[in-house]
């Protein structure tokens, strides 16, 4: 591989979300703020949405590395279960020991026991669900009714729900209109821009050890800007592609040759030639649409 042509120590731009290559972009730092703000002040329902490929999970273990002492944390990574498969999921996340045909009050007793007992130990307990668009209308409901167990105070459970844009379209479904209406604290994760690529990928490398000159300049970055919208999971595809295409050449920088080789290659990106094709022939349509007002006034 390209490891010791570019003096890397390992590879940059896996897609395995690694917490160790975590970039603070404004949106991400803005949603752990968000985060954070509405787990300190106990909130129920939390949810942070992006499109695929813009960091969720990665932004999702980076919360739960750095959750303080006084939160037990449940993590469910899939949660394509039916109901009494998520309590069950819910229950060994939280340590709670339930017999194979044990019933759904007795469950549900269980695990209210446990976050009592967490409470009382001036704990707070947070669940937090991973790709939850997967989450079947009816476990979503059964989700809400495990937040119902609180004291007079204070939430025994609060959940934090990551999940695509499709997570919004199941949310505003009628059945589920009491669920929405508990969720206090909601974001948005925004793609990154091109000065933020350049940003970015400098941060992956420098992370996994090179220390030379400039491998991606700007050009090259905007390249992939265009090609990914802005995508971090394609922006690192590309990269990646992108260092072997020269390393096969025994180039010691990365080309704009190199970027388009990997754009060609690569099923999710965008087409950057089809991209400025459209460009030009929508500022065409405008020029045309101009003149045509413009002699349209003089005839007048």
């Amino acid at each position: 591989m390209y490891l010791y042509h570019f003096g890397l120590s390992e590879l940059p731009f896996t897609l395995t979300p690694n917490t160790s290559y975590f970039f603070g972009l404004p949106s991400h730092n803005e949603a752990l703020q968000v985060l954070s703000t509405a787990l300190q002040t106990g909130e129920g329902f939390i949810k942070v949405t992006g499109e695929v490929g813009t960091g969720k999970t990665l932004l999702c273990r980076k919360l739960l590395n750095e959750l303080p002492d006084h939160f037990e944390s449940a993590y469910i990574p899939n949660p394509l279960l039916t109901p009494a498969e998520l309590r069950r999921s819910v229950a060994a996340e939280l340590g709670v020991n339930v017999d194979e045909n044990c019933d759904q009050q007795t469950f549900t007793q269980k695990i209210q026991q446990t976050l009592i007992t967490t409470n009382q130990q001036r704990k707070s307990t947070v669940l937090i669900i991973d790709e939850a668009q997967a989450l079947p209308v009816e476990s979503i409901e059964a989700l809400r009714l495990m937040t119902n167990l609180e004291t007079e105070s204070t939430k025994l459970l609060q959940v934090v729900l990551f999940g695509q844009p499709e997570l919004d379209e199941k949310l505003d479904r009628t059945e589920l209109r009491q669920l929405r209406q508990r969720i206090t604290f909601s974001y948005s994760l925004s793609l990154m821009d091109a000065d933020q690529v350049v940003q970015y990928v400098q941060h992956r490398l420098t992370v996994a050890g090179y220390r030379g000159a400039t491998l991606f300049d700007k050009t090259c970055c905007e390249l992939m800007m265009k090609a990914s919208k802005g995508t971090a999971r394609i922006v690192n595809v590309l990269c990646h592609k992108s260092l072997m295409l020269a390393y096969g050449e025994g180039k010691s920088c990365i080309e704009k040759g190199h970027v388009f080789g990997a754009i060609e290659d690569t099923e999710a990106a965008f087409s950057v030639s089809r991209y400025w094709s459209a460009k030009i022939g929508l500022s065409v349509v405008v020029i045309v649409i101009l003149l045509a007002v413009a002699s349209w006034a003089a005839w007048l």
